[in-house]
This record gives structure tokens, sequence and C-alpha cells, in this order.
């Protein structure tokens, strides 16, 4: 399936839109596509059917193009410089029965004439006289770039003077495959063979093989030229099949040239197997930077537990409102946020070093960069609150709960004991003749009560964790959490761009496939052909 190519144009448009918008393609690029140029020849007209040849005169100043339409016209239809031989307007010349329904916007009225006539031989041309191209105003240079992409034909003007000019050569080179080229070595009776062949070779360095050269004079003059010759293939190019092959020719070299800009554009975007690296960068930086955090961080942590310990009772349960306090329980400050964002753009830079987009990356990193001083306050602030409501370790926790339980169950088991002893006692001493329980079971006894009581309850105090120590601890693990996530939340981001950047060559790629899929109907220019001579090969 063929493409239409202003199609392909307003796709290219659309997506050097975004692409740009988004940073994936830089400001220069995006002008370059956005400013492709999808007018054709059948742009001037209102539908696709049969429609004349254009054919353009095109030279330098004072070369004659507006002498030879005149005389192919058989009267005065372009103006002729008198004074100073320059061409100020696009003169067109054309048969009465055809209409040009879209003159190129950007044309001033007044600048454009149109004479028309009734010879049916000429009838499915039409001849434009275009103005000095290598004028020193810049009007007449923009008038010729308006109008080219609407010609079929261009025939190159030159005299024995000035076929060398580097304006026309760079214009030549510039236009050279979009149009099928005629050459006029005009005011031929001053002109000698050496500067033909010259010409002829000069034109051959701009890839022309065989280019058709006629030499022709402007002057009332009895010597024989070759205008005939020149009207004659002009007249047997003006068929519906020749207007067909140039224009399959034109737009698929457009394509072309429209593929090559996007290839050229695609680089910039860099390869899917170069973007699989930025994981392995970022992870080589983040450790580096972690490592610089978790030094930075060992004095705030320690005054941070210092005071979560000491305020306690105010901070378990309860919400932190004053500003101040705030600002002191911070862990995250200034400094630690400086070098998180340094630790950002040096990953930046390593990206861009490997030839990616990276305003892209820093876009969707800079949200990264925003929430990360949340997520060590939401982090470290959570920790130290399960220290403070868990201190220690679990072991600790489950000693001294059993501590607790022993603080009740041993003194009520001596005492029980005691009591059992007391009761037994009694019960001997009056059936026996044994002395009841004296002073010293009594004070033996009640040190008993006392010890049970005493040694959970000073072993619970002995082993209660330190709420600093807890906190200190607890921080720590908080920290960590906080890292894990703030280096999740920049893998999402280089997953998420990654993802952007797949999408994107996968857009321009599919617009460089649809540019390379040739007409099934485009015929092949074959040498054989009188044509091919004029095509750049």
């Amino acid at each position: 399936m063929a493409y239409d190519y202003s199609d392909l144009v307003e796709k290219t448009k659309q997506w050097a839109a975004q692409a740009s918008a988004s940073g994936w393609l830089n400001s220069v690029s995006a002008k370059q596509l956005s400013d492709f140029d999808a007018r054709t020849p059948d742009s001037l007209f209102n539908h696709n059917d049969a429609r004349p040849l254009i054919v353009a005169f095109m030279g330098g100043t004072g070369v004659g193009k507006s002498t030879l339409l005149n005389r192919l016209a058989g009267r005065a239809v372009a103006r002729t410089g008198i004074e100073r031989p320059t061409s100020h307007e696009v003169t067109l010349y054309h048969h009465h029965s055809v209409t040009i329904n879209n003159l190129p916007d950007k044309l001033p009225v007044d600048r454009i004439k149109i004479a028309q006539h009734d010879d049916e031989s000429k009838k499915d041309i039409i001849w434009i006289d275009m103005p000095d191209f290598d004028s020193t105003e810049q009007s007449n240079k923009a008038l010729v770039l308006e109008w080219l992409p609407h010609i079929d034909v261009l025939i190159y003007v030159v005299s024995p003077e000035r076929y060398r000019d580097e304006k026309a050569w760079r214009l030549l080179l510039s236009e050279g495959g979009r149009h099928a080229w005629l050459f006029v070595l005009n005011q031929w009776d001053r002109g000698q063979s050496e500067q033909y062949e010259d010409f002829k070779q000069q034109l051959s360095k701009a890839s022309f093989v065989e280019p058709i050269i006629f030499r022709t004079i402007c002057a009332e003059s009895n010597q024989p030229d070759e205008f005939d010759a020149l009207q004659n293939t002009i007249a047997s190019l003006a068929n519906a099949n020749t207007v067909k092959q140039l224009k399959q020719r034109s737009l698929q070299v457009r394509k072309d040239e429209l593929k090559l800009q996007l290839q050229q554009s695609a680089q910039l975007l860099g390869s899917a197997k170069t973007f699989q690296q930025t994981p392995e960068l970022w992870q080589k930086q983040w450790e580096q930077t972690t490592s610089l955090l978790q030094q930075g961080f060992d004095w705030p942590i320690k005054k941070l537990a210092t005071y979560y310990a000491d305020h306690a009772a105010n901070l378990t349960g309860k919400a932190v409102n004053n500003a101040a306090e705030k600002t002191e329980l911070a862990l995250w400050d200034d400094w630690a946020q400086a070098r998180f964002a340094d630790a950002l753009d040096q990953f930046i830079h390593n990206t861009d070093q490997l030839g990616l987009p990276a305003i892209p990356l820093k876009k969707e990193l800079n949200a990264v960069r925003e929430k990360a001083p949340k997520i060590v306050q939401t982090q470290s602030e959570l920790a130290a609150r399960l220290a403070l409501a868990n201190p220690g370790n679990a072991l600790q926790r489950g000693f001294l709960k059993l501590m607790r339980v022993l603080e009740f169950i041993l003194p009520l088991l001596s005492i029980s004991w005691v009591a059992y002893q007391v009761f037994v006692g009694y019960y001997q001493s009056n059936m026996t003749d044994v002395e009841y329980l004296g002073i010293d079971f009594a004070v033996h006894s009640s040190l008993l009560v006392i010890i049970s009581w005493l040694a959970p309850w000073f072993i619970q105090r002995q082993l209660k964790p330190s709420l600093e120590k807890s906190v200190l601890n607890g921080l720590k693990k908080g920290l960590d959490n906080a890292i894990s996530l703030i280096d999740g939340e920049v893998g999402d981001a280089i997953t998420a761009i990654s993802q952007q950047h797949s999408q994107q060559i996968k857009q321009v790629a599919a617009i460089i496939e649809q540019c390379a899929v040739a007409d099934s109907q485009q015929k092949r220019i074959t040498g054989d052909n009188p044509l091919s001579r004029m095509l750049i090969d």
C-alpha cells in the first residue's frame, strides 16, 4: 500500500510537535520536520485528475528568461528589463481553459501576472517565468522558493558569462531530485563551444547523465539556434503519462527526503538497547550517594533519637503541629536534598553522554526530587513511633513480658507457700509437742516474699531497653526503607521513560516504514526513456 505524501508530512509534523513538547526532539530538528513542505504541483488544483504539465524558466539576472517566454508565446507576456534586466514578478502563461485554483498563499497578488492564450497545441502546458533568484532583493528569492514545489519541469537558463553562478548551483543541487530539468545556454551568439562543453561537464558533476542542453539566441538574428527543439521537447512531455511519471517520481523523491530527515531525527532519540543501560547507571550512582547520605545522617540520627526519647510521652500517638518542632524532627535537610539532587543531575548527565535525550528523564525525575523529603520524613517518623511503642527487639520484649508475669506469680507463690507452712506448722504443733513456727521462719519467709517480688522487678529495671537506642535503631531502619523507596521511585521513573522512549521510536519507525513503501503502479524511468536524461541519477 502506497501512502499519500501529504498524509505522511502531516503525521511527521504531529509527531515532531509532540516529541518536541515532551523533550524527545530538540527545537532545531522539530522545526526542520515541522517546516517540511507538503506542496506539490497537484496542490495548485482542486482535483487529482489529468492536469497540465507545469514548466518554469529559472535563472539568474540578465540571462534572458523572460525573452525566451515571450518568444515562445509569440508576444510580450513577460516583462523584460530595459535599464536593468531584472524580473521581480511571476508570470503565468497558459490556455484560457485552465484554472489554477490554489495559488501559493505567501505570494503577493501584485507580483503575479497571468497571461492566457487560445493555442490548442499548448493547452496542456502552463509556462511560468520566475524572478531572478540571484537578485539582491530577498523577496525575489522568496518568490522562487514558494513556486518551486509546484513545478514539474525546470528550464534552467544560463548565459555564456553566467553559467558558473555559485548561487544557481547551490539551488540546483538542493532541488535537483524533485524536478525534471532542461538546460538552455541562452545568448549563444556570444558563446563558444568550450563554454558549452564546460557547462556540460559541470552538469555531470551535479549527477546529470547526458543532460539535454539547448543553445538559443534571444536577440533578433539570422543565426540558427535550438529554440524549436526546446519547444518540441516540451510539447512531447505534455501528456498524461509523462505528467504521471514525473508526479510519481517527485513524490518518491520527497518521501525519500522525508525518510532521511526522520532517520536523522530518530538517531537523536538513541536506541532501545542504549536505554537499557540507564538502570545500571542509576544503581552505580545511587550506591555512591547512599553511602554518602548514610555517613552524613550519622549525627542527625543520633540527635533525632535523643529528641524522640526525651519527648516520647508527647510524641507517641500525637501529631506534631508545631512548625519549629517539625523542623527539628526533619531528618532530610538541605544538605541531604542537595546530595540527592546532585545524584539525579549526574545520572541525567551520564544518560545524556550515552546520546539519549535528557529532558524527558529530567522532567520525570523532578517529581521524585520533590517527593524524597516527604518519603524520608514519613518513614523516619513511622519508624520512631514504632520504636517508641515497642522498644527493644522481640527477644527483649518477650523476656520482659515474662518478668512482668513472674513479678506477679512469684510473690503469690511465695505467699502461698508461707501460708501453707503456717497452717501445717500450727496443725502439727497442736498434735504433738513440736514447737510452733519461730522467729527464724518469720524472717526467712518475709525475705522470700520480698525477694520473689524484687527479683523480677529489678531484672525488668535493669534489662529495660533504652528508648534512645530503640529509636536510633528504628530511625536507621526507617532511613533504609526510605532509601529503598526513593530508589524504587527512580526505578519507576526510568521504566516510565523507557516505555515512552519505545513509543517514540515505534511512532517514528512507522512513519519511516510508510515513507519507504513504493507505489506499486510506479514505473521506473529507464535509460531508454528521454525523460531519464532530464533527471538526476
